[in-house]
């Protein structure tokens, strides 16, 4: 920084007295330390320093520790392009040999003192006093004047106080700056945790934390290596590089920087790769390099790498940064992986979600096309994608119908599984009648298909179901029942529940059943339907109910089958309104005819 109005710098009066000089040295003092910003803080300091003597041109030169050398953060009266880039080794020119040597150096005409380093033509006299805090150099202080003799001892002795001053405000600006840095840093991480934990899909997100690491630490290359499925090898997702693309796509843990890293679980800060045997050139102009690993509860799922084509180019404040936005990262990294095995096998279970609902759809029967003396109509609606209500129409002989209606406790596939099987075991001990004498009646059928239920232990999961055998031939129907919600039946006036109980099967061995028989005239419906159908439930908790139902099918019992089932299923939805099922509904009616 430069200022080319020299006015500024001198005053119209030198002080009169050293006592007044030192008067307003020890008000300066206090005004240049209480500076907090280091912006603010330099150029302060000529304005401050012209209240106690003369001078033509004025810098504050700060000492560079890693190049040992001093750079000019601010001027008055240097060419800007000398005070860009104008750089004095500590030792050099007389403004490095008073850092070098921690004491003033005053020379009246610089033409006599080979040191001087002619940055200001026309100066003949110079004032150099080193800034020391706590014993460090950091820099120096630097008056020049176009008048021989300019400077005199008081003003040595007087910049030196003043220096001390100079030099407290100095490091209180740079501890605040610091921490002001370090906080921004820190809400910077906070956004890029924030904005990282957003992001699920993981080559997106890998992406996007390369970019995002900008904001904390200018790189040259940068990558991100990440374990692979069986945990031997580190393999770079992401490389980001301004010297060309990485040579080494995949390395061994353990092996070079980055392996080391990996397998020891702590960051590798290395100033000059040369040096380093562990080194694997991966950047033709890397020197520097800083691997930081990926952690999850001590587990390395990666690393991040940062190489420099400069010399010890990465310090340990970079290490401190980059370990948190790793650790950041890695929950991250480890949530898009996790997601993404997650929705792979969503995908997985969808697709074999389909499949089943196609095999379900696929054991539904087909409604009896050649059926004389009857109409029959059937419809289920699974609460989920698969449900655990059933139905069958059988025909073991001529002449009749069987009718069975089930529900399987709970939801699902388990309870279609279990459906499944209860199914084909009630299909089985139809058919059976076709292969022996004995007459196969519904209460024999629940009896035997409960044994078998119970026998395979599978207690948590029952069966409710309705068997009715329709015989056109005797014009009759014969009914058991093991707990499906009673059916319905509607006869000349009458219309009523068939109010026969059983025990579900699979619950209890060796339990038996009634059976109710009833006389078929023309006219007469029999409504079969499952739990979701009476416990369907409005906003107001309340369930549809038995009423309701009834009174559905006393409007609708001089109605096709078809159109009676799509009635009742019209009059739950509309009274469900818009609240989700609670279970499986299936309605099966059977109106004989003639």
């Amino acid at each position: 920084m430069t200022d080319s109005v020299t006015s500024r710098a001198t005053p119209a009066t030198a002080p009169a007295t050293s006592a007044e000089q030192l008067t307003t040295l020890f008000a300066l003092g206090r005004e240049v330390t209480s500076v907090l910003d280091l912006d603010e803080l330099l150029p302060k300091i000529p304005q401050l320093i012209a209240r106690l003597m003369r001078f033509q041109a004025f810098a504050v030169y700060l000492l560079d520790a890693t190049r040992d050398d001093l750079r000019i953060a601010y001027s008055v009266g240097y060419a800007d392009e000398v005070a860009r880039t104008l750089r004095v080794k500590v030792g050099q020119g007389l403004v490095g040999a008073a850092v070098a040597k921690g004491e003033p150096i005053l020379v009246n005409d610089v033409r006599d003192d080979p040191r001087y380093v002619d940055a200001v033509p026309g100066s003949r006299a110079e004032l150099v006093v080193p800034l020391r805090r706590k014993g460090r150099a950091i820099g120096a202080l630097n008056l020049l004047s176009d008048t021989p003799g300019q400077f005199t001892e008081a003003d040595e002795a007087i910049l030196r106080q003043f220096a001390a001053h100079v030099a407290v405000a100095i490091e209180n600006a740079r501890l605040f700056e610091h921490e002001r840095e370090h906080t921004s840093t820190l809400e910077t991480l906070t956004e890029i945790a924030r904005e990282c934990g957003a992001i699920l899909n993981l080559d997106e997100l890998l992406r996007r934390i390369a970019s995002l690491t900008r904001r904390v630490i200018d790189y040259r290359t940068f990558a991100i290596l990440l374990v692979d499925e069986e945990g031997e090898h580190l393999e770079v997702k992401v490389s980001v590089s301004e010297s060309g693309k990485m040579r080494i796509p995949r390395v061994k843990i353990g092996d070079g920087l980055v392996g080391h890293a990996a397998l020891h679980k702590t960051p590798v800060l290395v100033p000059d790769v040369f040096a380093d045997p562990r080194y694997l050139k991966a950047v033709d102009d890397t020197r520097s390099e800083l691997v930081i690993p990926l952690l999850v509860k001590e587990r390395c799922i990666g690393v991040f790498d940062l190489e420099s084509p400069e010399v010890d180019a990465f310090t340990k404040a970079h290490v401190e940064i980059l370990t948190l936005l790793a650790s950041q990262a890695a929950v991250a990294i480890e949530n898009a992986r996790l997601y993404q095995t997650i929705r792979t096998n969503e995908i997985r279970l969808e697709r074999e979600l389909r499949f089943a609902e196609r095999v379900q759809a696929a054991f539904l029967p087909d409604l009896p096309t050649r059926l004389k003396g009857a109409q029959v109509a059937a419809r289920l609606a699974p609460a989920r994608e698969l449900g655990g209500d059933l139905y069958d129409f059988l025909t073991p002989e001529p002449h009749s119908l069987v009718v069975a209606v089930g529900d399987v406790s709970g939801k699902g596939v388990p309870a279609a599984l279990y459906g499944a099987f209860a199914g084909e075991l009630v299909r089985s001990r139809t058919f059976r009648r076709r292969h022996g004498p004995e007459r196969v009646v519904p209460a024999g059928v629940l009896a035997s298909t409960n044994t078998i239920l119970h026998e395979r232990q599978l207690e948590e999961y029952y069966c409710t179901l309705c068997y009715a055998v329709f015989d056109f031939k005797r014009r009759s129907v014969t009914m058991a029942n093991s707990g499906l919600p009673y059916p319905i039946r509607s006869s000349g006036a009458e219309l009523s529940q068939v109010k026969l109980p059983g025990v579900p099967l699979g619950v209890f061995a060796g339990s038996t059943y009634d059976e109710a028989v009833f006389a078929l005239a023309p006219g007469d419906v029999f409504v079969f339907c499952t739990d979701g159908v009476f416990e369907a439930t409005n906003a107001l908790n309340e369930e549809f109910g038995v009423a309701r139902l009834l009174k559905v099918i006393e409007e609708a019992t001089r109605r096709p089958a078809q159109e009676l089932v799509d009635r009742i299923f019209a009059a739950v939805q509309q009274f469900r309104g818009d609240r989700a099922p609670n279970d499986d509904m299936t309605a099966v009616v059977v109106k004989i005819t003639t």
